[in-house]
Parts: structure tokens; sequence; C-alpha cells
């Protein structure tokens, strides 16, 4: 008993050592781990790159077009003047970042469309799939027919993808020849619509600027803050040759060997891509170089169908696309040639879009000289006018 007692003389002082000893120490501790919440947010937080995270700003922008049959002229000035149009949409930028442009479009007013749905049809939805645009650009035709403004405007309104958010730039442009006020939908309800979609409405009409106004043109586009014009649509595109443009259509053929297809599709896609080409040249050499210097920039992808456009995507794997799905060239590859034969092509590519590109300055700097006569009164520049005055608004440069 003797022996325990002493043992436990010794052992409760210690104990109580102890306990002062961790209670100064936790509360030390304490002080010592005591920081700012601000500081601690600073230390913990990883930073974030705005830049790689900030969703891209969009351009969408629906072109609605009169096919009745007075309409021929309006209709070659679009397919003779498409390029040029996307051309400048690829040279905006917003908050320094390229946006995604996206273009759908309409035919109405055409007697071979049904009458039960306004005589409207949803020719191309939004899309960045421009070979499939030009493509259905190039299938229309003209014929009689009443034109019911107020009814395919409405109609785009409620058929396309339209963004909810305000940033993105949203217009809808409207061509024709006839009273605005044609139809059972009235165009102030229908633009009204689109206002409440942030989508901006400007009419394009096909005649003289009085009589457009007093038809309503103007009031439809009014009604949005949109841009009333009109135009000559039986005046035709006048290109200028350049001393860049041979050079250029040899870069252009060479472009076309960077891309690789695959899939159920790649191969009929590929042969719209030169088809389109043949296209744009039917209206002048110097389209076809429009439509090339379209193609060396961002707004011009086919990821759907070309592996070097897909492979931007980190998930696209190539080794997991199946034998069938691949080009000849390709089938006997082993999965890391296969790597090195993309990686090829990619930078092939950025080299020749970038000799377009530089070339394309000094084309431009070329042909501002030569066209300071030129019409103002066509398709492509009443568009790009309009197009620049609302994307001011929305805070996007060119």
């Amino acid at each position: 008993m003797k022996k325990i007692f002493n043992n436990s003389f010794y052992l409760l002082p210690l104990a109580l050592l102890v306990g002062i000893f961790v209670r100064y120490s936790s509360h030390a501790d304490i002080n010592v781990r005591k920081i700012d919440p601000a500081e601690w947010s600073k230390q913990t937080q990883t930073p974030i790159d705005r830049t790689e995270t900030k969703e891209a700003k969009k351009i969408k922008l629906a072109l609605l077009l009169d096919t009745s049959g007075s309409m021929d002229g309006l209709i070659d000035q679009a397919k003779s003047q498409l390029w040029t149009i996307v051309n400048e949409l690829a040279a905006a930028k917003c908050e320094g970042a390229k946006p995604e442009v996206q273009i759908a479009l309409y035919e109405y007013g055409n007697d071979g469309l049904p009458a039960s749905e306004g005589y409207i049809r949803l020719v191309t939805p939004l899309t960045n799939d421009l070979d499939k645009l030009s493509q259905d650009l190039f299938g229309l035709r003209t014929n009689g027919g009443s034109e019911f403004c107020g009814h395919v405007i409405q109609t785009a309104c409620r058929q396309l993808d339209w963004s909810a958010d305000g940033g993105d730039l949203q217009i809808i442009f409207i061509a024709g020849n006839e009273p605005f006020t044609q139809g059972s939908v009235n165009y102030q309800l229908a633009c009204a619509e689109a206002k409440r979609k942030n989508i901006v409405v400007n009419t394009i009409f096909c005649g003289n600027f009085q009589e457009g106004m007093n038809t309503s043109w103007k009031s439809g586009a009014d009604l949005t803050s949109g841009t009333y014009a009109s135009i000559e649509q039986n005046s035709k595109t006048v290109f200028i040759p350049s001393p860049y443009d041979d050079k250029i259509d040899r870069l252009n053929t060479q472009l076309n060997n960077t891309y690789i297809e695959y899939g159920t599709e790649g191969v009929k896609k590929k042969e719209m891509q030169t088809r389109q080409d043949a296209e744009s040249e039917s209206y002048g050499a110097e389209n076809k170089v429009n439509r090339a210097v379209s193609k060396s920039t961002h707004v011009y992808k086919n990821k759907s169908w070309d592996m070097v456009d897909a492979a931007e995507d980190k998930s696209f794997d190539v080794t997991k696309v199946t034998k069938d799905q691949l080009p000849d060239t390709m089938k006997t590859m082993t999965n890391d040639q296969k790597k090195t034969y993309v990686k090829q092509k990619t930078v092939e590519r950025e080299k020749i879009k970038t000799e377009i590109q530089d070339l394309n300055k000094k084309r431009t700097e070329y042909l501002l000289a030569q066209k300071k006569d030129s019409k103002e009164n066509m398709l492509d520049k009443s568009m790009i006018n309009a197009i620049k005055t609302q994307a001011e608004k929305k805070k996007f440069t060119f």
C-alpha cells in the first residue's frame, strides 16, 4: 500500500503539469493558426484564369429572304456576298475574345411553300457549318408568292435556338419588296416578341427608299431599335481583282488537303467543301478568294467530320475512331502514326491559314484604295453597317 501511495504521490503532480502544458500548447497553436479570412482565401483558392473560364459571346444571325418571283437579284446578291459578310463577322471580338458565329436561313413568300405555314421555310437552323449554309443558300429558287413579314419574323423568333443571355449579339435581317403589313400575323406583335428575346430586327427593302418607308419597313426596324435600309436588288456584285488572289487561291487548295475526313459523313462533307469552293467561284474568282479567307478564320470549323478540328477538344481520341470510319490513308496506321499524322496536318493547316491572313491584309489595303466609289445600297453593305452599329452596343469591336 505504501508503494502504491508513493507512486500516486508522484503521478498526480506530473498529470497536472502535462495538462497545463497541453492547454498552453493548444492556445498557442490556435494563436499561430489564426488567419484573416481574406488572407486564408488567398492562400487556399486556386487562381482562376478568367480568359479560360469566361464563355465567349455569340453572334447569332438569321437571314430571312423573300424568294418570290421578283427576287432573283436579291438571292444573287446573297450568294455572291455571303463570304464578305462572314469575313466581317470573323473580325469581331468581345472583351478580347473571338465570338462564336452562328447563321440561320429562312425563305418566305414562295408559292412552292405550304400556304398553311405562311409560305415560310426554315432552310438552315442556326449553325456554324458554313458549307451547309452555303449549299442551302445556293439551292434557293424563286417562285411567285405572298410575302408575310410578320409571320416569318415570329416563326424565326420561336423556332430558332436564341440565347437567354442578353450579352450575345442576336440579329434578324429580313429582305423583301412587298408591304411589311401583309399576312395574318401583325408585324408589330412579332417585332415586340423579338425585342423581348433580345433580338434586333433589321429591315432591307428591295426598291425605293421612300416606298419602303411608306410600306412600314422602317417601322418594323424601329420597333426593336434596328436599322432600315433600301437596296437595288438587281445590281450585280462588282469584284475587283488584286495581285494577291492567285496566291490565296493556291493556298486554298493546300488548305483543303489538310482536312482529314472521318465518320459516316466525312467523305460527303469533304466533297461538299470542294463543291462550295466551286459555287463561290461561279460568281467570280475574287469571290472564291473571299471564301478562302473565311476558311482561314476561327468561324470556319468542321469538328463533326474533320479530325484536325475535332482534335481541338481534349475529349477527342483519334485512336478510338474505328477502322471503317477512317480515311483510306489511315486504315493501316498504328495508333502512334495516327496521332503524328493529325499533328502534322494541324501544323500544316495553321501555317497555311497564317499565310492567307497575311496576304489578305495586303489585299484588303489594295481593295480599299480601289473601291472609293463602290455602291453602298447593296445587301452586304447594308448588313455590315447594321451589324457593326448594333455590335458596338454589346461591347463588340471589329
